[in-house]
């Protein structure tokens, strides 16, 4: 099962989650309760209160943002050039190891 780590954002802390393949980012962090993922829409991207910040080196390896994605990007706040909703962002093998740094407020 991939691994995904989850960095607080002031980086003081780091959380650990497994979850299985076609999990969402966000699901994973709801499921283990990782603060910091609120997830308010179930992961129907609506609300993005799933926002994250994916690690610079895992940029390159996801799929990029829908055009809906993109849309409600626009809503966060303090949003980066990394910035996704970990709801749009699904485990794979090749995931195994992924990092997201996590918003100070998703509100």
């Amino acid at each position: 099962m991939p691994q995904v780590t989850y960095v607080s954002h002031d980086g003081s802390a780091r959380y650990e989650a497994e979850a299985a393949v076609g999990t969402s980012v966000m699901q994973a962090a709801v499921d283990n309760m990782i603060d910091g993922i609120v997830g308010e829409c179930g992961g129907s991207c609506s609300c993005a209160t799933c926002h994250c910040y994916v690690d610079d080196a895992w940029s390159g390896k996801l799929n990029p943002p829908s055009g809906m994605e993109r849309d409600m990007l626009e809503c966060v706040l303090e949003p980066r050039p990394q910035s996704r909703l970990s709801c749009q962002i699904k485990l794979t093998a090749e995931l195994d190891g992924l990092v997201v740094h996590l918003p100070q407020s998703q509100f």
